[in-house]
């Protein structure tokens, strides 16, 4: 098999094009090609708009036609793929993991898949009990503080714009990719450069994958939040847990800890059981809501509105003399701005899309880089204290039940309040109370934002459009805190292995599930450890 890279098409020109260009690269007869696969599919607007395609091909003659051909575009075809570890016998004490989202999953699927049936942990509810509840908070502002955008099945990026981008070729992405489409999500996320699979997609394939945990006797637990620690010796030896019967304790050797970022209990309740963990820094603003046509236009130029154009997007980042940095983040093409609360009488903004993207705005984070200086005080929660703080500014800034602060861009400015919308409609749920902003959030945060602002509209034309929106708080981009964890991945408790988002070590959906991967193994390792030693002690 060779692998070719940098095929070029035009919009014009369909996937049935591809074995010509193949041919044409390879220098031989398109009947030579017997096989053609897409492995990498990319949009380029730099110059123009084409597609970019990596191909994985089968021809006749292969040696020959490799010495042939002479082209950089053109090397063999290493096909490597991510295996499982060994398999273990089910341990006396199983494994817990505390935590449902893509984390907590994907290490219980490793788990599962191994043999070492173990037990999730997840303070929220079900997806589909989870996603009445949330459309029950959006609708009327009732907030349930156990399910909600942020606890729950898949965790926060359950309801999200599903982005699966990855930066690195660990294999353990590509498996995370395909275990995602053999239970339901679009098999474009395992070709598209910058995939995503929408809300809608993920909901499907979470129920999926519940479904294949459960046969392989994974024992899930909703509803259940871990309310402390027991330790014998410097080693976890047990779980105080809390469930829909009451209080439990649950016997416990190893521990994966793969909270959300959002857990804040969890982490007071560590750092009081005495698991180091330290400061880390954050970002906070606001998402920013444009028409999606003015940033297709500001992208696509002429050919906007073509048919096989996605909705664009943008990664837009600035470094301000100050030493802030101002950046895109999380950006929703034909999305929405939701309501993403998990604590009450506190305002937090995420962005939501499901995998068409066709609604009529295009919303993202504007985001400004914080420090740990910028926290009241040095103890790892302060970053906690910092983030509450906003967020029942922009609560009572909207006026209560959860109703966020919003302004133009053009009134933000110009440090006016709004008395309402332009041509850029809010979407944000429960609804919007329109005021100013600079009277809400921090004055650095005001001050970077508004310096940002222009020059980001130099990089995107629209970008600083005066009626694009801008509504506060965006507090939970990433954890303020770190748990920390040694070489081997344990925690300072022996025992506790800290993963993903929550614990500051992942930020995303694919990184978070590459960190649960990478802990199953550790998890995994360690069993095998134990079992080998009791038989050495028989």
């Amino acid at each position: 098999m060779l692998l070719i890279e940098n095929i070029k098409l035009t919009l014009e020109e369909g996937e049935d094009c591809l074995a010509q260009r193949a041919a044409a690269v390879l220098r031989c007869a398109p009947g030579d090609i017997q096989h053609i696969k897409v492995l990498r599919r990319a949009l380029d607007a730099r110059e123009g708009v084409h597609y970019v395609y990596t191909l994985r091909v089968k021809v006749k003659g292969e040696e020959r036609i490799l010495r042939r051909c002479r082209s950089r575009q053109v090397t063999r075809a290493e096909r490597e793929e991510y295996r499982l570890p060994a398999p273990v016998a089910p341990p006396q004490c199983r494994p817990v993991v505390v935590g449902a989202g893509p984390g907590g999953l994907f290490c219980a699927l490793i788990l599962a898949r191994c043999g070492a049936k173990p037990i999730l942990l997840e303070r929220g509810k079900a997806v589909e009990e989870r996603s009445a509840d949330v459309e029950r908070f959006w609708s009327t502002g009732a907030l349930d503080p156990q399910s909600n955008v942020q606890f729950g099945e898949g965790g926060a990026g359950t309801f999200s714009d599903g982005k699966l981008n990855t930066g690195t070729r660990d294999l353990r992405h590509r498996f995370i990719l395909e275990t995602l489409v053999r239970h339901g999500a679009p098999a474009s996320i395992l070709v598209d450069a910058k995939p995503h699979a929408g809300t809608d997609y993920l909901h499907r394939a979470l129920i999926s994958m519940r479904q294949e945990l459960t046969a392989l006797g994974a024992d899930i637990r909703f509803s259940h939040r871990v309310t402390g620690l027991r330790q014998t010796d410097g080693r976890i030896s047990a779980l105080e847990v809390e469930g829909p019967e009451g209080a439990y304790v649950l016997e416990a050797e190893q521990v994966v800890l793969a909270l959300g970022n959002s857990a804040r209990d969890t982490f007071a309740m560590l750092h009081d059981q005495g698991v180091a963990m330290e400061q880390k820094p954050l970002a906070v603003g606001v998402r920013i809501e444009h028409l999606q046509r003015d940033i297709d236009y500001s992208q696509y130029k002429a050919q906007a509105g073509h048919p096989r154009l996605p909705a664009s997007s943008y990664k837009l980042s600035c470094h301000l003399d100050s030493g802030r940095s101002v950046f895109s983040f999380c950006v929703c093409p034909g999305g929405t701005v939701v309501a993403a609360a998990s604590e009450a009488e506190r305002a937090v903004t995420n962005g939501m899309s499901l995998y068409a993207r066709d609604g009529e705005n295009c919303n993202g984070g504007l985001l400004v880089s914080v420090s740990p200086e910028d926290y009241p005080g040095d103890s790892p929660l302060a970053g906690i204290a910092f983030q509450r703080e906003l967020e029942e500014r922009a609560y009572a800034a909207g006026g209560g039940n959860y109703v966020a602060p919003a302004q133009r861009v053009e009134d933000f400015l110009l440090r006016r309040p709004s008395q309402g919308p332009g041509k850029v409609k809010p979407t944000y749920r429960p609804g919007v109370h329109w005021c100013d902003l600079w009277q809400v959030l921090p004055a650095f945060v005001c001050d970077a934002l508004a310096e940002a602002l222009p020059i980001l509209e130099r990089k995107v034309r629209g970008f600083a459009d005066p009626d694009a929106v801008l509504t506060a708080v965006e507090s939970r981009s990433s954890c303020p805190l770190r748990i920390l964890r040694d070489a081997g991945g344990q925690a300072s408790l022996c025992g506790l292995w800290p993963c993903g988002e929550g614990a500051g070590y992942a930020g995303g959906i694919m990184s978070a599930a590459a960190d649960g991967i990478r802990t199953a193994e550790a998890v995994l390792d360690a069993l095998a450890k134990a079992t080998e030693k009791r038989g050495d002690n028989q």
